[in-house]
């Protein structure tokens, strides 16, 4: 038997995780079927309505932590990037159930909404009865399974940039078409404007203890034509080669970065560099 709570505003939750620190909070549960915990106590926030709501400002789409990936997949605000990478994660069912807050909060490299949201820079609203603070999500990994929250803290909402997200590739590989976990995963998003890269941002999952996000890289192709941009391509591959070092697993270190160096390559190329 789940022994828990079940919060039903997010003054509620944040109230039981503050006397309660050791309370497990949970959106859909879905890691609970294969590996629940009877002598633990658990907070249920599938049914905060402040957790579950999509909306926009002028410059970003606010998704709920406790938003499911199919409410994700059907909204009419959500990027098709985001979009494209939550339908690939399992089958129908669990994404019914499955949250983004949850993807983010387990710490998996291999989570697929983290990816896009890393390549997108998105920012993290974290909440506790002593306030609310933002933070990059690239700021919010420490290791593997471990973040930034706080012990009384709740992942409240993902801040996304409404804009430049369009010219986007995605791709997942794994051991099969359908309910794969990634082997590795890869997101790029290329931003040309006036003649010139404007921003160029790429992420990389199931390769590391966290997802590989290296902006400093990035960076070396802003402000370029194609051309040069192209003209680059070898100094800026080679960065890349240095910065990404696979953790050893089932599969093989040597098959990652190949994975990884090749991905990056067809964005490239894609995109005329």
């Amino acid at each position: 038997m789940v022994n828990g709570y079940q919060a039903a505003s997010l003054e509620e939750a944040l109230a039981i995780l503050g006397r309660e620190s050791t309370v497990i909070p949970y959106g859909g549960g879905t890691d609970l079927m294969i590996e629940a915990d009877d002598s633990a106590t658990y907070l249920f926030l599938s049914k905060v309505p402040e957790l579950k709501t999509i909306t926009e400002d002028r410059g970003c789409i606010r998704l709920g932590a406790a938003c499911t990936f199919t409410e994700i997949i059907e909204s009419g605000l959500v990027p098709s990037l985001l979009k494209e990478a939550v339908s690939q994660i399992a089958a129908p069912a669990i994404r019914n159930l499955g949250t983004i807050g949850g993807n983010i909060c387990n710490g998996s490299p291999k989570a697929d909404s983290a990816l896009i949201f890393m390549a997108a820079d998105a920012k993290l609203r974290l909440g506790s009865t002593r306030g609310e603070r933002v933070m990059p999500i690239s700021e919010f990994y420490l290791g593997r399974k471990k973040t930034a929250l706080a012990a009384d803290e709740l992942l409240v909402e993902i801040l996304m940039n409404k804009n430049g997200l369009d010219n986007y590739y995605y791709k997942k590989v794994g051991a099969r078409d359908a309910l794969a976990i990634s082997r590795v995963s890869f997101a790029g998003i290329l931003n040309v404007f006036a003649g010139k890269i404007a921003s160029c941002r790429t992420a990389f999952g199931a390769v590391s203890d966290v997802i590989i996000r290296r902006a400093n890289i990035d960076a070396m192709l802003a402000g370029k034509t194609l051309a040069e941009a192209r003209a680059l391509k070898p100094a800026y591959l080679a960065a890349y080669d240095q910065a990404i070092v696979p953790i050893r697993g089932r599969i093989s270190a040597e098959y990652r970065k190949a994975v990884c160096m090749n991905l990056l390559q067809d964005f490239l190329a894609s995109k005329g560099v």
